[in-house]
């Protein structure tokens, strides 16, 4: 079954080339099935880019997932195209207020990193849909620097600077091979990462709540779980596309920016040549986990999520 999206989203004729499942509203509507109720919180100053990967990855499964974007509206967005975030988006504080069901809910990334939490402007709106998250979603990914954001929400679990950015391509462990969200992972996976800070590793082993599910040595934590998933915090990028982290190098290039190669990236480490993708297919598959590790769980009437 496919994603259910705003036919005039600009995702949709995107998704639509590369045979992504998409349907639009009406046509759903015919189906007699409840879809999963997934919500984005897109904190990602690449709007559309942000929400074609993810949908990209959404849309791989055989479940209808219905979609609903969500943005601070203590937040004046400097990237999105005019009238985007006002047709395709809900205030993510509306949907605090009428305490609306979700099957899952993602929360990406955001360029505020080296800001202390507390200085970032629509802190306490995320705040708020962090704390509404635990008894009205099943689920919830929260992914880089929204993975940062929701351990030290929760758990108060610091983050700390790097020497240098974590820039590129590197590979990574499955601690728990059989947890649900790593079935049918190799023993050792490639993910994208793109980062200057990193989550205390002693301050989240010291918790008993919380489970490194994946790290190595080079990316420190990669993913965390709590609640037996239904917490799920992921440092690097999984969702990138093939182009992302070029297109973040020669941004930072054109600003005059203290910057590496992104590593184990290009070929020969040659800026010129085209990127190897070599991290899709593990991606495809931890969304496909999730997705079907939410549908398995998730009691069907969502009033009766506790």
């Amino acid at each position: 079954m496919p994603i259910k999206i705003p036919r005039a989203l600009p995702a949709y004729d995107a998704l639509s080339r590369e045979r992504v499942f998409v349907i639009t509203e009406d046509r759903a509507e015919h189906q007699d099935i409840r879809p999963l109720r997934v919500g984005i919180v897109n904190l990602m100053p690449t709007t559309i880019d942000t929400e074609i990967q993810l949908l990209r990855l959404l849309g791989n499964s055989p479940l209808q997932v219905d979609i609903t974007f969500l943005n601070m509206s203590s937040h004046t967005s400097k990237h999105a195209p005019p009238g985007h975030l006002e047709k395709f988006y809900t205030s993510a504080e509306e949907i605090v207020c009428m305490k609306a069901r979700f099957d899952g809910l993602i929360i990406t990334g955001a360029p505020v990193e080296t800001l202390h939490f507390e200085e970032v402007d629509y802190w306490d709106e995320l705040v708020k849909i962090i704390d509404y998250s635990e008894k009205n979603v099943f689920s919830v990914m929260h992914i880089c620097w929204g993975a940062q954001a929701g351990l030290y929400r929760r758990y108060n679990i610091p983050k700390k600077p790097l020497e240098k950015k974590l820039f590129g391509i590197f590979p990574h462990a499955v601690n728990e091979q059989y947890h649900s969200l790593f079935r049918g992972f190799d023993d050792e996976f490639l993910a994208p990462q793109s980062r200057h800070t990193t989550c205390d590793r002693g301050a989240i082993a010291a918790d008993s709540r919380l489970s490194i599910q994946s790290e190595t040595a080079e990316t420190g934590v990669f993913i965390v779980t709590a609640r037996e998933g239904r917490e799920i915090y992921v440092t690097g990028h999984l969702e990138y596309d093939p182009l992302t982290l070029d297109r973040e190098y020669r941004r930072d290039i054109s600003k005059g920016l203290a910057i590496e190669v992104p590593k184990n990236y290009y070929p020969d480490n040659d800026p010129s040549k085209t990127p190897v993708v070599r991290w899709r297919a593990h991606a495809n598959l931890f969304f496909d986990n999730w997705l079907n590790y939410v549908y398995q769980e998730t009691p069907f009437n969502l009033d009766e999520l506790e």
